[in-house]
């Protein structure tokens, strides 16, 4: 009988593998939970319907207000137009998919007029940091912070909702990579 060396390869799965499963398992309960909370029989689908509208309202101000942050980016700094712009068309994208955005999508002359006279309905311009890369920086905080929330309301929404929530988390972390990740 021959004698074999152990493998140096470690058994069992890589760090890698844990992580994409364990990241895909708490997405997956979450939306779990929110499918099955539509779906109950203890007569609150009216208080659910509610709650949901809420959510959904609030997501939509949530992406409204982050397009405005990029509005302002925008406004501030016009040299980061090919860089963002496709992003804030996807912001845009995720408040009408929530109900809201009812705007016409503004050039990057048109916002840098809108961002300069507040209107009543929005809070003052975000502040813009003053290099470039702060302001990508902050946006993708941004991007983080809401994708975060996002994540955290799934358990508590239907399950339809729940899917848009997560979907649209899901590319709110995207743009935080793509805004940090420095050009090569």
């Amino acid at each position: 009988m021959p004698f074999t060396l152990p493998s140096r390869t470690p058994s069992g799965p890589r760090r890698r593998s844990l992580l994409a499963g364990a990241a895909g398992a708490a997405a997956g309960s979450a939306l779990l939970a929110g499918c099955s909370g539509s779906d109950s029989a203890s007569g609150t689908t009216s208080g659910s319907s509610s709650a949901a509208a809420r959510a959904r309202a609030r997501a939509a101000r949530d992406s409204e207000q982050l397009a405005r942050r990029y509005e302002a980016v925008l406004a501030a700094h016009p040299a980061l137009d090919a860089r963002l712009s496709p992003l804030l068309a996807e912001v845009v994208r995720h408040a009408e998919a929530f109900g809201g955005g009812k705007r016409a999508k503004p050039s990057a002359g048109a916002s840098a007029s809108a961002s300069s006279t507040p209107s009543p309905a929005a809070s003052a311009s975000p502040e813009v940091p003053a290099t470039e890369k702060g302001a990508r920086g902050e946006l993708a905080a941004a991007e983080r912070a809401l994708a975060n929330r996002r994540m955290k309301a799934l358990p508590d929404v239907p399950g339809e909702l729940a899917r848009l929530l997560a979907s649209v988390a899901a590319a709110g972390a995207g743009h935080a990579f793509l805004l940090t990740e420095d050009k090569k």
